[in-house]
């Protein structure tokens, strides 16, 4: 029997097949590019853990055929299965249960395979990933405090239980976990994100600026989503001390570009330029470069929080693809299932509303629409620091209305 680089037992028809195996589990939870080798494995290997793993590569395209690009690879999985250890056989039907889109019982899955083996960290780190985008965050720590004990040498961990003390506003225990995680191992982005939250959070505007720019010279084979993430919360310290030249500049040359079809690379766009314009920054004509990539959104409707920032930045564009999307979202929120049915129908719908109001002027309606959605917010997912975002236009609006003086 093989094991991971964090020692759990691997199933494998090829031991040529650990390396990249191993690739998934240490590149998933230190946000790094080679996650993705594990689809080379899975054309010849058909151990469920590698058929997982593709997989769920695949659902985190969060596209609308993502599901179906996922199928075959879960396919093979479930047909093996029963070669795998109870640890492994567990994962697989967790990733079964996303891409069915039961996100309840996945969740349930990974709260119990934490439980059971603590050291399953791709395991607990897609269970974050679930529960931020339902925008659980107390489930976010309830999660990963099991592994505490049995995790503790493992720099990742310390990184991931941070940003859950963050989102439930622990602030001091977030920061004492995020250089806890930093001191084990100085590339640690998602420790560094974690800190740049708390520093935003807590007004050190100065600090977080110069810390996120001492640290960005680890940021080295990232994915597209941790390197342009992180440039982008620079990119919100800089606007935040009125540098609004120097975060122009970091939208141009390290947020936008480096994955324009990737979901999160393209919200991490929309949200920067919203919130540069909302800063009084003429952003020019980069919402049709970013609309370009957009339009493919129309038909995704795969998170509310997704949709709501595809929309808004259609709507800037001008394109009447935000139009058609509006509809989508509305169709989506009227046949979602029941556990996502009020993110969908209670906020996403007024929230879109509200947005497209803005984004064409009608300052009036969107004030309004936003503060239907706004007590709720939490619920469509995200963290506090871009959901801001939308606090952030409902003022504006607010303002420009004459609801406000």
């Amino acid at each position: 029997m093989w094991t991971d680089g964090l020692g759990n037992e691997v199933t494998l028809d090829d031991p040529g097949s650990l390396q990249a195996l191993d690739d998934f589990v240490m590149g998933f939870i230190a946000s790094e590019a080679r996650a993705v080798n594990v689809l080379a494995a899975a054309g010849k290997d058909t151990a469920p853990l590698v058929q997982a793993y593709a997989a769920a590569v695949h659902m985190f395209a969060e596209t609308g055929d993502a599901p179906s690009n996922a199928r075959p690879f879960l396919d093979r999985a479930l047909a093996n299965m029963a070669r795998g250890t109870a640890r492994e056989q567990r994962f697989v039907r967790a990733v079964q249960a996303w891409v069915e889109g039961d996100i309840p019982k996945a969740v349930s899955l990974h709260e119990e395979q934490v439980r059971e083996h603590p050291r399953d960290l791709a395991s607990l780190k897609l269970g974050h990933y679930h529960l931020f985008n339902r925008g659980d965050s107390p489930g976010m720590l309830r999660m990963v405090l099991p592994a505490s004990r049995a995790a503790a040498d493992v720099p990742y961990f310390h990184g991931m239980l941070a940003f859950a003390h963050e989102q439930c506003h622990e602030l001091d225990q977030a920061e004492t976990a995020a250089r806890r995680a930093i001191s084990m191992q100085g590339k640690e982005p998602w420790a560094h994100h974690a800190l740049a939250h708390v520093m935003l959070t807590q007004g050190r505007n100065e600090e977080g600026h110069a810390f996120m720019q001492d640290v960005s010279g680890t940021w080295t084979g990232l994915n597209s989503f941790m390197l342009t993430h992180n440039w982008w919360h620079q990119a919100l310290f800089a606007i935040e001390l009125g540098r609004h030249e120097e975060a122009l500049g970091l939208y141009d040359r390290r947020v936008w570009g480096v994955a324009k079809d990737y979901s999160q690379d393209q919200i991490n766009a929309v949200s920067l330029l919203a919130r540069l314009e909302l800063a009084g920054v003429d952003v020019g004509a980069r919402w049709d470069d970013v609309a370009d990539h957009l339009v493919a959104r129309e038909t995704d409707h795969v998170l509310p929080f997704l949709d709501m920032q595809y929309l808004y930045g259609l709507a800037r564009a001008g394109r009447p693809h935000a139009d058609a999307l509006m509809r989508g979202i509305e169709d989506r929120a009227g046949r979602t299932p029941a556990h996502a049915r009020a993110a969908w129908q209670d906020v996403c719908v007024p929230a879109a509303r509200g947005l497209l109001a803005h984004a064409r002027g009608d300052y009036l309606r969107a004030a309004t629409e936003l503060g239907k959605a706004m007590p709720r917010l939490p619920e469509i997912g995200g963290s506090h620091a871009q959901r801001d975002l939308f606090a952030r236009v409902q003022r504006d609006a607010l303002r420009r209305s004459g609801a406000v003086i």
